[in-house]
């Protein structure tokens, strides 16, 4: 069984207003017989933020469109399921609305990275605790509009590659450091592995202790690499090399396949690739996981 926790639509009344968004993106027809093609039991419609907003008279006009789309298409394909999108530049807004997101079927909260060049953490905590209580994950996709870095190097190769990969990375240290995955009770989902956090392991840990020898960081209570552990990432699209690293960081248990559909490549040499990590944990990346995070 394969389930996909990571895939892109774009309604038609959004993508016409951004500048990139556009074409096999807003084709719901495709995606349909993307799901099909490749035998996908589930799918996860997440959103990769856009320059919509700056057409559509603000951020929250583009989270109520996405999704009103968004859950009509949900009526139509039994395959899909969906991260609603909530603005955080209201708060107060987001958390009274989050119930209602969830009585509309939603499995997710969507949010991005970062906003407007800024992460905010300490602002967003009642939203996390509102959709913990909801047991609602948030699915944190990398900022593609304004990425850590974008204001110094705007390169359109540079840009996808490292400032997206930054910027969900800093999102989930700074996380960290401000104690959420500890003492929050929120759950997250990370898109493309957490960025380069994977990378990360021995040297957050090996710096966290030398920095706490000389009193220059907050007691965690933990190793990084131990707090990471409550994280859950998908894979999108990675090979299996990389992945190997994100079940080193965060568990067999907590690593979702996603492709990133339209942006994926080919499905089945990347399934069969995922052979290498033997039965057991092949299958909980594949389904399992999808399964017990988002409940179908």
């Amino acid at each position: 069984m394969l389930m996909d926790a990571h895939v892109h639509f774009i309604p038609e009344v959004i993508s016409k207003n951004t500048s990139f968004y556009k074409g096999v993106w807003a084709d719901k027809y495709k995606l349909f017989s993307y799901l099909d093609e490749n035998d996908i039991a589930k799918a996860l419609l997440c959103y990769p933020s856009t320059d919509a907003h700056l057409r559509m008279g603000g951020f929250t006009a583009v989270c109520n469109e996405y999704n009103n789309a968004i859950e009509a298409l949900l009526k139509e394909n039994e395959k899909l399921c969906a991260a609603a999108l909530i603005s955080i530049n209201d708060v107060s807004s987001a958390v009274s609305e989050i119930e209602n997101l969830k009585k509309r079927g939603f499995k997710a909260v969507n949010i991005a990275s970062s906003e407007n060049g800024m992460f905010e953490i300490k602002e967003m905590i009642p939203v996390f605790e509102a959709a913990s209580e909801k047991d609602l994950f948030i699915f944190v996709h990398p900022q593609t509009f304004n990425p850590i870095g974008y204001e110094r190097v705007n390169d359109p190769l540079l840009m996808p590659v490292l400032e997206y990969s930054f910027d969900v990375s800093m999102f989930m240290g700074l996380l960290m450091m401000e104690d959420v995955f500890s003492k929050c009770g929120a759950k997250f989902v990370f898109s493309s592995l957490g960025g380069v956090m994977p990378f990360m392991k021995d040297r957050f840990d090996r710096v966290y202790s030398m920095l706490r020898t000389r009193g220059m960081v907050k007691d965690l209570g933990a190793l990084p690499s131990e707090i990471l552990k409550k994280v859950y990432v998908d894979t999108s699209g990675a090979p299996v090399a990389n992945i190997k690293l994100a079940i080193n960081m965060f568990g067999a248990d907590n690593v979702l396949w996603g492709s990133d559909y339209p942006v994926c490549g080919d499905i089945k040499t990347e399934i069969d690739s995922l052979q290498l990590l033997g039965p057991e944990i092949c299958s909980k990346i594949l389904h399992e996981n999808f399964e017990k995070v988002f409940g179908q």
